[in-house]
């Protein structure tokens, strides 16, 4: 087996708490969460806290693993101690493929969201630039893709926070000042128009929109204290989709009939209007970006990491292996663990 450089430990628990918070909290969310109220209808928020359930219990699953063995390859590398190289060698080419196509995805929509205030530019042009961008950040150094991500998921953290303080102001009639808001739930069709199998039906969509919770394990074997910082990333998974999912989505569904046509764009642009927030449409747009491109930068990360453990394990060119001072541990070398 070739041997590979050890990469540096560029990574702060910070960045690790921030990174684990971003994974869940997706473009899917601002987003996808319209298409699942309009499938699943106002009990919506009950498919979101299915797939938290199964979410929690994976990264429950994989942060046990993570913590008694960090690694770059993590659960490629736990199937391949489990089942065997077959295992790991399906796992990470499969992982490294998904996250190839959702790069380029991400590239396009944030190309169209940029279009939103450039409309003139061209697409592809848009696409190319955030791609260089984020390319550029990963080159650079483990530690700027950390820093990146940071700020990221602090945007998308803060935007969450401020939707559920004022919506959940609005919907308690405190500041709409025409009682509370909960008709919405009941209404139209009743709490589940579609039936139960609405609810379970709409899963696949939701497991999308909260994938990148997982990159935390990935990530953490490059910062000072993997087992630490793995343990705190997988107990908070159980608040984050609780409250940032489930809640969030409760309130859009008291909020916005689940059969109204405004769910088809972004369910909280509609929802910061009915509050009344002047320019919500930019502000929300400007959030939706940061989503995108948290999520470009963490995919350009992992699918670079995947290849790095195949090509340790002789599974892929082991060119691919050649790394500068920045992201290598100067003067040491290890096989990936």
């Amino acid at each position: 087996m070739s041997t590979a450089p050890e990469l540096h430990k560029g990574l702060k628990q910070r960045h690790l708490t921030m990174i684990a918070i971003g994974g869940v909290i997706g473009a899917g969310l601002f987003v996808g969460s319209g298409v699942v109220m309009q499938t699943a209808g106002p009990g919506a928020f009950l498919t979101y806290a299915v797939t938290g359930v199964l979410i929690v219990m994976v990264m429950r699953m994989l942060g046990e693993m993570a913590t008694a063995n960090p690694s770059t390859g993590s659960f490629s590398d736990y199937s391949r101690n489990a089942l065997g190289h077959w295992a790991g060698f399906s796992v990470a080419w499969l992982y490294w493929y998904f996250w190839v196509v959702v790069v380029g995805f991400e590239a396009v929509a944030g190309a169209k969201v940029v279009q939103f205030w450039l409309p003139d530019v061209p697409l592809w042009l848009v696409a190319l630039a955030l791609m260089t961008l984020m390319t550029g950040t990963n080159l650079f150094s483990v530690g700027s893709y950390g820093e990146f991500e940071y700020w990221f998921a602090g945007i998308k953290v803060a935007a969450i926070v401020v939707f559920l303080l004022l919506g959940g102001l609005y919907v308690f009639g405190v500041i709409s000042g025409d009682g509370m808001h909960f008709s919405n739930l009941t209404a139209h069709g009743g709490f589940l128009p579609n039936g139960l199998g609405a609810i379970f039906s709409s899963v696949v969509v939701v497991v999308f929109s909260m994938v990148g919770a997982e990159i935390a394990t990935v990530a953490a074997a490059e910062s000072h204290d993997p087992e630490k910082a793995i343990a705190r990333a997988t107990n908070s998974v159980v608040l984050r989709v609780g409250t940032f999912y489930v809640g969030s989505v409760f309130l859009l569904a008291c909020m916005i009939p689940w059969n109204s046509d405004e769910l088809a764009a972004s369910p909280y642009v509609t929802a910061f209007d009915i509050i009344g927030i002047p320019g919500a449409e930019h502000v929300m747009n400007a959030v939706v970006l940061t989503a995108v491109l948290s999520c470009l930068n963490s995919g350009l990360y992992t699918a670079s990491r995947m290849l790095f453990v195949l090509a340790a394990r002789e599974e892929a060119p082991v060119s691919l292996l050649t790394v500068n001072a920045k992201v290598s541990r100067s003067g040491r070398s290890c096989s990936p663990r």
